[in-house]
């Protein structure tokens, strides 16, 4: 496996200075976020678009220090019912990913509307009252699968093997069924960013996850969340509550071992491998409470004690 990091973990650094720290970190690679939710300020999306010395100087960047760009992430809805820019970013991400030689994209599913003519997303978490099921109808057969059918076409045409889709909540897919289902349809150029903090908050396990996930697993996100146990049995998981407040909230974002210790993260990594994983480990920092510098060195830390770095060398003895 590698190690690498996000750029948005250190979003209020400048470029130069993200890079210095990548490689005093000791990682071998960074994410880059290129727009969406992301104001992308490691990535000029339209500069990259306009210019290839832009790209050029990108790459060379990252090459003169050693690390690679382990993949270019357009995190956003691109079936946002309002805001078609939302899908133009994902689109431009993978042409200029092939531009680039980068074979990897990151991004989101999309959440559409519940209807033609809503103008808000709606994600659907039970199959009732009866609605629900013609929202999700709707939004599979009339959205989903004829945009991801469309991307993948994209994708193959700029050389990009992977679309790693994170299993995130507010998105159709946002769990393992939902996942296999759409790659089911479109193929396997779609397959699974697999970030367990999402999953711990919506009450999944990221290692039986992992498991089922197999050889889908495309990307992995390094994030942990704490899940808030005395104000979980007030309210349960499902939080709207602020970010910022973590007291309040039921589960939050944390570094990596405040909410799931260095076990944990050992047995997570064995069962990666043990799913055929052998990629991308991303610290992805979104710590409310620790600083960003100091909770990815502590993230970086853990990450390296208990990842496996060489391949294996087993092998029974003649008996």
């Amino acid at each position: 496996m590698k190690l690498g990091f996000v750029s948005d973990s250190l979003g209020g650094m400048p470029f130069e200075a993200l890079l210095d720290n990548a490689a005093r970190l000791g990682v071998s690679g960074v994410e880059v976020n290129t727009g969406g939710w992301s104001t992308a300020p490691h990535f000029d999306l339209q500069a990259m678009k306009a210019s290839a010395d832009a790209r050029r100087d990108l790459v060379n960047a990252f090459e003169s220090r050693g690390l690679e760009i382990v993949a270019l992430n357009a995190n956003g809805n691109p079936l946002h019912p309002t805001q078609p820019e939302q899908a133009e970013c994902l689109k431009d991400t993978i042409r200029l990913a092939g531009d680039m030689g980068i074979k990897t994209v990151c991004t989101m599913s999309g959440l559409p509307a519940a209807r033609a003519g809503d103008l808000m997303p709606n994600w659907v978490v039970s199959s009732w009252p009866p609605e629900t099921q013609e929202i999700l109808r709707y939004q599979w057969e009339e959205k989903l699968l004829p945009f991801w059918t469309e991307i993948a076409t994209l994708a193959k045409e700029y050389g990009v093997e992977r679309i790693a889709l994170e299993l995130h909540g507010n998105q159709c897919v946002y769990n393992v069924p939902s996942l296999l289902k759409l790659r089911a349809a479109v193929g396997p150029l779609v397959g699974a960013n697999l970030d367990p903090s999402h999953l711990f908050w919506m009450g999944a396990d990221p290692l039986v996850a992992a498991e089922a996930l197999g050889d889908a697993i495309y990307h992995v996100h390094a994030k942990d969340t704490m899940l808030n146990a005395p104000v979980q049995a007030k309210t349960s998981l499902l939080e709207n509550g602020s970010l910022t407040d973590i007291a309040a909230r039921s589960w939050s974002y944390i570094t990596l071992g405040f909410g799931h210790g260095e076990e944990w993260w050992r047995q997570f990594c064995y069962r990666l491998r043990m799913a055929g994983y052998d990629g991308w480990l991303s610290v992805e920092h979104e710590d409310v409470l620790l600083n960003s510098l100091e909770g990815l060195e502590k993230s970086i830390a853990l990450l390296k004690g208990v990842m496996p770095v060489a391949g294996s060398d087993f092998k029974p003895q003649a008996i």
